[in-house]
């Protein structure tokens, strides 16, 4: 369904965006849009002048901000935040929208595990929440722009950080109904995961901006169980 995003928060936020790429820009130009107070953090902030938007250093951005977004490629980020140092992060949410891939971008970097659960487990104090890694940084921050309604995942621990990491959705354009959370940290790995099928559907489609929707059965059928989903009974 395509339309305008609905109105933004009514209490600004300081937002952090660990990561000046692709990502790490869209994502600052929209809550920046929507009237937050963005930041964004580089390792090198002088080389990179041609956002159009105030760059910091990584451990002066995560002064400023109330709120964290890890924009930083997957198999370093844990590295850069420790750079940073737990203190400064430290009570604050860190939504985080990376995934790590190998090198040649065919494998994952956490086969195992999550980013965000490495993230969490290195900076207990630090409520992570893991969304918008299943799509691309067009369709994270316009998704209106698609044909159609679609769904973006939370996974996280703490609840006032989900409600928190919620609120700045739905400024981007992702009203509550599209919202899906499923559930701890943990399941942090079925959205990165995503990442082997997102590159095959693009190869597909020839174009990286799309989402997925989840489509549900009427609410009066019963749920299956795991195992019947495994077996493949219903």
């Amino acid at each position: 369904m395509r339309g305008a995003p609905p109105a933004p928060s009514v209490t600004p936020m300081r937002i952090g965006l660990l990561g000046t790429g692709n990502v790490g820009r869209a994502l600052a130009h929209g809550w920046s849009a929507a009237g937050h107070d963005v930041l964004l953090g580089s390792r090198r902030p002088g080389e990179r002048a041609d956002t159009g938007l105030p760059v910091a250093g990584l451990r002066e951005t995560a002064d400023h901000a109330d709120v964290l977004v890890n924009a930083t490629p997957g198999n370093v980020s844990v590295e850069l935040l420790r750079s940073i140092g737990a203190p400064a992060l430290a009570g604050k949410p860190l939504i985080d929208v990376g995934v790590g891939l190998t090198d040649d971008y065919t494998e994952l970097s956490h086969p195992n595990s999550s980013l965000a659960e490495q993230i969490q487990a290195a900076f207990p104090s630090t409520p992570v929440v893991k969304t918008l890694c299943t799509m691309d940084a067009t369709a994270m921050t316009a998704p209106a722009s698609l044909d159609g309604p679609s769904t973006v995942f939370l996974s996280g621990d703490d609840t006032e950080a989900k409600r928190t990491t919620g609120r700045l959705l739905t400024d981007l354009g992702w009203p509550p109904s599209s919202q899906l959370d499923i559930g701890g940290i943990t399941t942090a790995r079925g959205q990165e995961h995503f990442a082997l099928l997102f590159m095959g559907i693009a190869n597909g489609l020839g174009s990286h901006t799309f989402n997925i929707r989840v489509v549900t059965r009427p609410e009066s059928a019963d749920m299956p169980s795991p195992r019947q989903i495994s077996d493949g009974r219903d």
